[in-house]
């Protein structure tokens, strides 16, 4: 009954939400995700992630101080209790089944053993996943516990009582969930509570890499054409044209497939780099949060110059052409890589090291020759002379929160402890040794291709650990040792440097949390999809026309509802922190 009635308040309510959300593709991520925009596999040596690990296994048999009023028992419901716990669905080539695989598996029987609790997986296409759970929201048959990456659809659906507020159950039960609560920490667990009336309508996941991107270039190119990696935006340009200006060299019979320079329709998040080099390095907190509710930079000063140099390399033939007509999860791109046709491109910080056997360096190596790599390359250089990389603190991750048809709260939040204990962390990262991971002589973790059932649809399962994105063993020392080894197939060297290069003058953000912009409400979605609309028009226009062009995309994406969000946020601004424009 109360999914019926939720179903159908809800439904009216959503018309109006998707109506707003009219036009364009997009996807919001931080894994490209973004996130996957960090995006985007690992078990202890026995094979067993031991139960006595996840310490919420408290007596509760005194009920004048249980809060669950005697439900639990040693840890364990008195009667089997059942959730549904949504998971993306990557729709991986050879992949295996993310709602009934070895991982699910491992999770179901841990926590039926220590907790009496039932678990079943829902599954949500990635790529559509904020479409997706606007769907299952309004039809009230929303998992238990869901994820998103967009906040903005987790408020809008609490404003009309969709979600549940979570303030009271991570306080109330805080004794039961200590390993969630020494993992997330009140960073990260109260970093959505809203300062004024104190609703938690979600959590933050948390970063154990803050890693974001890297520029890629074919090294084996390079060294063909007598050229050193470039270390300017100049000589970055400089390499383009060499790549174009040479492609009977490069390529031979196939010199019409080369691209020297890839983006997607998500220009945003694929030329990052580039576009935040021409923000100035100075840029007062106050700025940088005014003009950031948009997460690829689109309003901030200095995005207009990077468009016009994107839009410049596009008309002197540097980049893909038909960069905009493929939209999110589609593979075109990926395999243009793997079959050699690309010269350079940014992207997550190790994304042509992901998939094992099936990752774009791998299959470069089978398609090309053993010399042919992607290397990162640092090369845009902001007015100072350094690089403005702006990263997440470890906020900035999934956001979970349950919908309001979620009967087991408690279930729900002994699931959250669970996968946030560190052993559990650790068996779903690497799996099991000598059939997903081996131990080097230094104690580090090295990563073999998975074969069956031992498959991780997600680079070091992050699509289960869903309060962890990023390697994270129990030791840490050993997690320091293992990142260059954690790339199936891949030469470590070239993780060591893109590693290094990823943290050269990263900038963490810093958490602003002035309450609920009430104008962003239903916004995000319309606004991601005009913002891209936007950027894909503007780079691939005529070079004379491209001032027309974004100065009227740019005055409809304001008057669609980026002016009031920017005007709100310099309001609460002042409201929360006065006069200042620096954070501590």
């Amino acid at each position: 009954m109360k999914k019926k009635l939720l179903s159908v308040l809800l439904a009216g309510a959503m018309v109006f939400s998707l109506t707003a959300c009219g036009d364009g593709d997009s996807q919001s991520s931080s894994d490209s995700a973004s996130s996957d925009k960090q995006t985007d596999t690992t078990e202890s040596s026995s094979g067993d992630a031991s139960g006595d690990t996840a310490s919420s296994d408290t007596a509760s048999g005194d009920t004048a101080s249980d809060p669950t009023n005697g439900e639990l028992v040693d840890g364990k419901f008195t009667e089997t209790r059942k959730i549904t716990v949504e998971v993306y669905n990557r729709e991986n080539d050879g992949g295996s089944d993310p709602t009934n695989n070895k991982y699910t598996q491992y999770i179901k029987d841990k926590m039926m053993e220590l907790h009496n609790v039932e678990v079943e997986f829902v599954s949500v296409p990635r790529w559509t996943e904020v479409e997706q759970i606007n769907n299952l929201l309004a039809a009230g048959d929303a998992p238990d516990i869901c994820l998103t990456y967009d906040f903005a659809t987790i408020q809008t659906y609490a404003n009309m009582g969709g979600v549940l507020n979570l303030s009271s159950y991570v306080d109330d039960y805080k004794d039961l969930l200590p390993n969630m609560w020494e993992w997330l920490g009140e960073t990260n667990i109260y970093c959505d509570k809203d300062p004024e009336n104190g609703n938690l309508w979600a959590i933050e996941g948390k970063l154990a890499v803050t890693n974001r991107i890297n520029t890629f270039v074919r090294k084996d190119w390079l060294d063909t054409l007598g050229l050193s990696e470039p270390t300017t935006r100049q000589e970055f340009e400089d390499m383009l044209i060499a790549f174009r200006d040479n492609a009977d060299k490069l390529l031979g019979a196939d010199a019409d497939k080369l691209i020297p320079f890839s983006v997607s329709y998500d220009v945003g998040w694929r030329a990052a780099l580039l576009i935040e080099s021409f923000i100035d390095p100075d840029i007062s907190d106050y700025e940088f949060y005014v003009n950031g509710f948009d997460d690829r930079k689109l309003t901030q000063n200095g995005t207009k110059e990077a468009v016009r140099l994107l839009n410049k390399w596009y008309n002197d033939g540097l980049m893909w052409d038909d960069f905009a007509l493929y939209g999110s999860g589609d593979t075109t791109e990926d395999d243009m890589m793997k079959a050699g046709y690309v010269g350079a491109f940014m992207h997550n910080w190790d994304y042509p090291y992901r998939n094992g056997e099936d990752s774009i360096q791998s299959n470069l190596e089978r398609l090309v020759g053993p010399d042919a790599a992607y290397v990162a390359v640092d090369c845009f250089e902001d007015s100072k002379g350094t690089h403005n990389k702006f990263v997440n603190g470890t906020t900035g991750d999934r956001k979970i929160f349950f919908p309001s048809t979620n009967d087991e709260p408690l279930a729900c939040m002994l699931y959250l402890d669970f996968i946030s204990t560190p052993e559990t962390i650790e068996y779903l990262q690497i799996g099991d040794e000598g059939i997903t991971h081996n131990k080097l002589e230094d104690g580090a973790i090295e990563i073999v291709a998975a074969t069956g059932d031992d498959i991780q649809n997600s680079g070091f399962n992050i699509d289960y650990t869903i309060t962890c994105n990023g390697l994270k063993l129990v030791d840490p020392e050993v997690t320091a040792k293992s990142t260059a080894h954690s790339y199936s197939g891949i030469d470590t060297a070239l993780i060591e440097k893109a590693n290094t290069i990823a943290n050269t003058d990263a900038r963490p953000s810093k958490p602003v949390n002035v309450g609920e912009i009430t104008s962003a409400e239903g916004q995000g979605e319309a606004l991601a999809k005009k913002r891209d609309v936007l950027l894909d028009t503007a780079v691939s226009a005529p070079v004379a026309d491209f001032d027309s062009v974004w100065d009227s995309a740019m005055a409809d994406y304001m008057s669609s509802g980026g002016q009031a969000i920017a005007d709100e946020r310099a309001e609460k601004w002042k409201a929360t922190f006065g006069d200042a424009t620096m954070l501590p």
